[in-house]
């Protein structure tokens, strides 16, 4: 249910950036989603659907580009990806790591006419 909220800060983002452009309808909003974020994107299109409904934003294509998790083991510094809930380093199995990419929800770019 967060996506609402996340949603509703979209449209709003789109629409003012539009209006700052003097669009006269959004296209496109291409958007990047880190794996580990937890949004779901399926999710985030329904309320845009409805959320956008009536306004120069209805009808845009939502385009979801998916930013898969990147680790890095604090023992040895390795970079990796993990592999399902395993996120010990493959290659000195410590368990102290931090996340550098996959928590990411942002609008990269907007197409308008």
């Amino acid at each position: 249910m967060h996506e609402l909220g996340v949603t509703e800060n979209i449209v709003n983002i789109a629409l003012a950036k539009a209006g700052e452009a003097q669009a006269s309808k959004v296209i496109r909003i291409n958007l990047v989603i880190g794996e580990l974020s937890g949004f779901v994107p399926e999710c985030i299109q329904f309320y845009f659907d409805s959320l956008s409904k009536d306004t120069i934003a209805q009808g845009a294509v939502l385009h979801f580009e998916s930013v898969p998790a990147q680790l890095c083991c604090r023992d040895c510094s390795a970079i990796f990806h993990p592999e399902d809930t395993l996120w010990s380093c493959p290659q000195c199995g410590g368990q102290s790591v931090e996340i550098l990419k996959g928590r990411e929800l942002y609008i990269e770019s907007l197409e308008v006419e």
